[in-house]
This record gives structure tokens, sequence and C-alpha cells, in this order.
């Protein structure tokens, strides 16, 4: 591994292509805070898929182009005579010294929800009016939902029992089945976010993050279902003509393949 001293050279190198960038290249000088918006959320997702398939090398190649968004937005800040990439750092630094009086302080903590409680607290008495504020609007429902869970969890509001949850859980499966049975489509809606709500609720009790899940679930049944259409193409078929039954029997042998 590099030393501090070869990891603060490598940093300021790509500060220094930063900046090169921005002044010579015709397409880095048009960028703006917004256009690089939907870059770097594509570049997030893209980081996410690799440590969902524990791909060091990927990882390690998709953490440089989130490192060089973050370093594109503070040179733009700088430009605007706004921010720079040291007041950045000095920002992160100087809150998660504050949010770790147990670190750099007298407070002390038995656990990890003892850290999670004092940071939602000291997130209040920095002037937040809500401990919901931190959620950003436009996270993916799923992800929301266990920020949420989680957040108000951080101030008290919770189960005390796994078994709860899963009761509540139950209950919301009861409530849309009979709504479904009744053919109220609107409340049939309501009942099934319920329900999902619910789920990601326990999954947070099981130790299970239901967005890694869903995700892993997501890759394993493309996995399967590409086998089968190559299954079928070795036979010279289209799935559209194979029975269900014929379809089922690739799907089961992709399963040996695919856990």
């Amino acid at each position: 591994m590099n030393t501090r001293k070869e990891q603060l050279a490598a940093f300021n190198r790509l500060l220094d292509i930063m900046d090169d960038l921005r002044e010579k290249c015709p397409w880095d000088k048009k960028q703006t805070l917004e256009s690089l918006r939907h870059l770097t959320i594509e570049e997030t997702y893209e980081l996410a898929d690799a440590i969902l398939d524990n791909d060091l090398q990927e990882i390690k190649k998709e953490l440089g182009d989130v490192l060089l968004h973050i370093v594109f937005y503070a040179k733009i800040g700088s430009e605007k005579k706004a921010f720079d990439i040291a007041d950045v750092a000095n920002s992160i630094s100087d809150k998660l010294i504050d949010r770790h009086p147990h670190i750099y302080g007298d407070v002390k903590v038995e656990n990890e929800a003892d850290v999670k409680r004092n940071w939602e607290n000291l997130k209040l008495k920095e002037g937040k009016t809500s401990v919901l504020e931190g959620v950003p609007k436009s996270l993916p429902a799923v992800v929301k939902a266990s920020r949420i869970q989680e957040k108000v969890a951080g101030v008290g509001f919770d189960w005390e029992k796994p078994e709860q949850v899963w009761e509540k859980v139950q209950e919301e499966l009861t409530e849309l089945n009979e709504e479904i049975k009744a053919g109220n489509t609107k409340n049939t809606e309501k009942e099934f976010g319920d329900v999902l709500f619910s789920m990601i609720n326990y999954a947070r009790f099981i130790n299970v993050n239901p967005e890694n899940a869903l995700e892993k679930t997501n890759k394993k049944f493309i996995n399967r279902f590409q086998y089968l259409e190559k299954e079928a193409k070795n036979l010279n078929k289209k799935l559209s003509d194979m029975t269900l039954a014929e379809m089922d029997v690739f799907w089961e042998a992709s399963k040996k393949l695919y856990k």
C-alpha cells in the first residue's frame, strides 16, 4: 500500500490534471454543476454494481470515477469563488469531529445504537427541525424507506423485537389480500406499499440490506434467464415458440449454475 506522502502526491496529481482539463479540453470546459449531475448518478450506480459483484479492481476504477467528479465539482466551485477542494475536505472533517464526540470529546457510548442516536440528536441541535430532513427526495424508494426507518429508529421510534415487525408484515399482507378480493385498485396499491415498507423494516431487524438483497436477486434472475435464452438458441428455437414446460427444463438447470 502507498504511504501517506504517496497518497497526497497522487491526489495532488489529480488536482493538477483537473486544472489542465478545465483550461484546455473543450468538453471539460463546457461542464457545469448541473451537466455533471446525471453523470455522477450513473457513476455511483456503477460503483454500487462493482461492490455487489465484489470486484475489487472494478471498485478501484469506479472509485476513481467518483473521485474525479468530486474534484470536478470543487474546481467549478472555486471558479465561482464559492468553495474549493480544501473547503470540501475541511467541511466534512469538521462535521465528523462534531458528530463523534465519543472520539473527539468526553461523551461515552456503549454501542453502535448509541452512536446513531447521538448522531441524530446532534443534527437536530444544528438547526434541523426534523430527523427526516436529511433523506434526499430523489432517492430510490427502497433506499429511501430504509433511510427513513433508520433515522426514526435513531431517536427511539422503533419496534423492540423482530417478532413484532414480522407480525406487522403479516397484518399488512392480510389487509392487502382483503383489498385485492374487494377489487379496490386504489387501496390495493396503498396496501401493497405498506407491505413493502414493513418488509423493508423487517430486513433491518434481521440485518439484511433490502436494496442489496433485491439487486442480487435481479442479477441472479438475469443470469438464469440469459442462460435460458442461450440454451434455446443452441436448439435453434425462440423462447416465444417454446412451452413453459420446455423452458422450465433449462430454468431448473440454470438454478444449479446461478444460486
